[in-house]
């Protein structure tokens, strides 16, 4: 392999910090009748030791994902980090806005022009611009943030939603890395990225303020102001970029206890799953997301102790977990089951799911938070 390019700042002094070795694309869900075999991929992450971007080495796949189900906690978490902006002054009533959505869909045009904003055409300049696990898509990502610079008018606000990895790191959320998700950000790394736009570029952008949110263990939002050089970054850019020094998130040594923690949960995924089947008690998953792909060939889990997988997005009915014979069934179908235990893939969804599907546990059956399993923090 050729030395790898920086995505953000186009050195080439990096490590590799995380190896999941081969994994299927996890983006591309078969018909359950596609007997495969799947091609599968390497999966790596690399550090740049410039910037301190956390980024996907390589990516030889072709994303064809089917939307996902939009879930409850995201739509409630949009909701409230519009109003935590309102209130901040940053989304003034009659300002033009453009949204960079991720390709997972949802959208927030609803609740900013609830606010007043105008949506503004494809590629048009905009007071504000949202991008919400956008830019983490982008192999280019110099080049996609001069690109939201460039949309951006002059004094204007990029508001920039990302699952952090000091989260990542702190947690133990090793399968959040995945083909297709080519940036893994820190405020650290972003500010980098901006300084070193501004050294190529007229585009001078400057972080401003930031919100927590607790979506995905950790989500941070963003505030950056183009052309604002009066006015100083507040406490809460401070808080993060302390935090992240603390966690060590442009350093190699940081990663290798998420690389061991690889190891650690996969074991403990299997080691359940065979205790529960040996001792003559069903279980079934829920949620077909791309985290649970690569913890399922990890753990060689297959469909002899995982016999399928719900999921509420219609696109994914009738298909199989990538790399496994492991069927993704509906919602429905999972109730019909009345199974013993249900393995919950994506912990932001047990309040949505107990609430929706509680005829699981009328029927005796529990819910078992996966991520949870052979992790000690």
């Amino acid at each position: 392999m050729t030395e790898h390019e920086c995505r953000a700042c186009r050195r080439q002094d990096g490590h590799i910090v995380l190896d999941l070795d081969d994994q299927p694309a996890c983006d591309y869900f078969p018909t359950y009748d596609d007997s495969g075999p799947d091609p599968v991929y390497p999966l790596q992450m690399w550090l740049c030791a410039h910037c301190g971007l956390a980024q996907l080495l390589e990516d030889p796949t072709t994303p064809e994902e089917p939307k996902g189900a939009e879930p409850a906690a995201l739509v409630a978490q949009a909701a409230d980090a519009v109003a935590r902006v309102t209130a901040a002054g940053l989304l003034p009533a009659g300002a033009r806005v453009a949204e960079y959505g991720s390709p997972h869909g949802g959208s927030w045009l609803d609740n900013l022009a609830g606010q007043g904003l105008k949506p503004v055409d494809d590629g048009g300049e905009a007071d504000v611009i949202l991008d919400c696990f956008g830019m983490m898509h982008a192999a280019d990502q110099a080049a996609a943030l001069a690109e939201r610079a460039g949309r951006l008018a002059p004094g204007g606000v990029l508001l920039l939603q990302f699952h952090s990895i000091e989260t990542i790191l702190r947690t133990g959320q090793w399968n959040a890395l995945r083909h297709g998700h080519f940036a893994y950000y820190s405020a650290t790394a972003l500010a980098a990225m901006m300084d070193s736009l501004a050294a190529t570029s007229r585009a001078r952008l400057s972080p401003r303020t930031a919100w927590l949110f607790d979506l995905y263990g950790g989500t941070v939002l963003l505030a950056v102001q183009r052309d604002g050089e009066g006015r100083a970054a507040d406490g809460t850019i401070t808080a993060l970029r302390d935090g992240e020094e603390r966690a060590g998130v442009t350093r190699p040594a940081a990663y290798e206890r998420l690389q061991r923690d690889v190891r650690a949960r996969a074991e403990a995924l299997h080691g359940w799953l065979a205790e529960m089947k040996a001792s003559g008690k069903s279980v079934v998953g829920y949620g077909a997301a791309s985290r649970a792909v690569a913890l399922l060939r990890t753990a060689g889990v297959d469909a002899d102790l995982l016999p399928a997988v719900a999921d509420a997005s219609p696109g994914k009915a009738g298909t199989r977990m990538p790399g496994t014979r492991i069927p993704v069934i509906t919602p429905a179908a999972l109730v019909d089951r009345a199974p013993d235990a249900v393995a919950l893939f994506v912990s932001d969804l047990l309040a949505e799911v107990r609430a929706a599907y509680p005829q699981v546990e009328a029927a005796g059956g529990q819910w078992v938070d996966a991520d949870a399993l052979g992790i000690d923090r």
